[in-house]
């Protein structure tokens, strides 16, 4: 697999990159979802008819590679039913109605942390998991054994157009990120750290130089502004020059990255005890009346958070969770903003409308583009003859599905979404392929 040293150069659209967060602070329900992580959903520990705080646990983690859920405004549990999510599965989620009082759960207090493991169990209770990609439980991500880790990567390249949440996290909540990264480096023993970030963020570049300049661990790399420099391989090979393999994990080469707005996160809950129960996101998008960045009770549907950024100017044609190029379209305005949403985003007709497809002409401008080297094209033919031994030669696997290729295709093909359903293909040959070794 190899790494282009580039990527392509989109339009950044930062509209909200200088305005201030702003709170809604009042929402008439929330519904949240059990599984806004990577894992086994977590199970509900509330019944219907509870009365909940912020703060309130109420649905605990389930297993290891899972995360707990709290409760984000204060109110009534109405319903527990399940949901379908964008990732198309049903997942148990929990209703809470307002009680317009914004009480806080007596309980909440700052962890005990006085070694590594108080410090890890802190974290693991806190229902932190990565804000800006997948959710993956970060506590998970520091359990590893600590010689494992070289470097920590703090992730600010927020490369995607449009989102902001990110840029604002590094000038609001310095001081958050700072703390957080002073207890990982005392009970973890992390010592280097390096926050990337695109040379187009000069706010967010100067408050992360200040941070380092009082703690001789941090390093601030400043990379170019292309797309997808925020994506885990291609940010960990941009700041330390490593390639992380096919099917393996940052740590698996001495690297652990963590999203600048999980760190500030961490940051807060040990000094205040408060779980994750909110989330700062970038609200935009041509339909969108006043661009903004929204501090969300999680659980608030994207219908009150437009209503809160003024409205609509002119009918959506499509709404999405996430940037442009990788996020999720989502076909109903009742669903909820998760833990990992870092924007919603509503375009009109004619930004969502997509230029007609013709005929691939041999360009190679897919394979050109894209960071791993994989050719799009090849995936494809594989794809439209169900050979899956030809989609594993052509990378399949090591696609991180950036859309770099459908952007830069004039053809105007869906080969970004070709390669999603040939990696689903063959994870089910292969499953099938277990299967019938098991059975032996």
């Amino acid at each position: 697999m190899a790494f282009s040293l580039h990527g392509i150069h989109i339009p950044h659209r930062k509209n909200t990159a200088d305005t201030p967060a702003i709170t809604m602070e009042k929402v008439a329900k929330v519904i949240i979802p059990m599984g806004m992580h990577i894992g086994a959903p977590a199970v509900p520990v509330v019944k219907v008819g509870d009365a909940v705080k912020k703060g309130t646990l109420i649905a605990e983690q389930n297993g290891f590679v899972s995360s707990p859920v709290y409760a984000s405004i204060s109110g009534t549990v109405k319903e527990i039913s399940d949901k379908l999510q964008s990732d198309g599965r049903k997942v148990p989620a929990i209703v809470i109605e307002a009680d317009g009082e914004n009480l806080v759960e007596e309980s909440v207090a700052p962890p005990t942390v006085n070694s590594r493991e108080e410090l890890i169990e802190a974290i693991k209770k806190s229902g932190i998991v990565g804000l800006g990609g997948a959710g993956f439980p970060t506590f998970v991500k520091l359990s590893a054994e600590p010689e494992k880790i070289e470097e920590l990567i703090v992730n600010g390249a927020e490369c995607e157009p449009y989102i902001t949440s990110d840029s604002l996290t590094m000038t609001e909540r310095a001081e958050d990120m700072a703390y957080a990264i002073s207890v990982l480096q005392k009970y973890l023993g992390i010592k280097k750290v390096i926050i990337g970030i695109e040379s187009n963020k000069k706010r967010a570049i100067a408050s992360m130089k200040k941070l380092a300049a009082n703690n001789s661990a941090v390093k601030v790399a400043t990379l170019p502004a292309v797309y997808p420099q925020g994506g885990e391989k291609v940010l960990v090979y941009h700041t330390t020059g490593k390639v992380i393999p096919v099917g393996k994990l940052p740590l698996d080469v001495g690297s652990v990255v963590i999203n600048c707005t999980t760190l500030a996160v961490i940051g807060s809950y040990l000094k205040t005890g408060m779980p994750l129960i909110e989330k700062c996101i970038t609200v935009d998008g041509s339909a969108v009346n006043e661009p903004k960045n929204v501090i969300v009770p999680i659980g608030a549907s994207m219908a009150d958070v437009f209503e809160f950024a003024g409205g609509f100017k002119e009918e959506p044609k499509k709404v999405i969770y996430g940037g442009p190029m990788m996020g999720i379209s989502v076909t109903d305005l009742d669903a909820p903003i998760l833990k990992n949403t870092n924007a919603i985003l509503a375009f009109n007709e004619k930004d969502a409308t997509l230029p007609k497809e013709t005929s691939c002409i041999r360009c190679g401008a897919c394979y050109n583009n894209c960071p791993f080297g994989i050719s799009p094209v090849a995936i494809e033919k594989a794809y439209k003859t169900a050979d899956t031994v030809a989609m594993d030669e052509a990378g399949a696997e090591a696609c991180m599905e950036c859309g770099c290729c459908s952007y830069v295709c004039p053809a105007h093909r869906p080969l970004v979404q070709t390669n999603k359903l040939a990696k689903a293909m063959l994870k089910e040959a292969r499953s099938k392929e277990k299967a019938k070794e098991d059975e032996k």
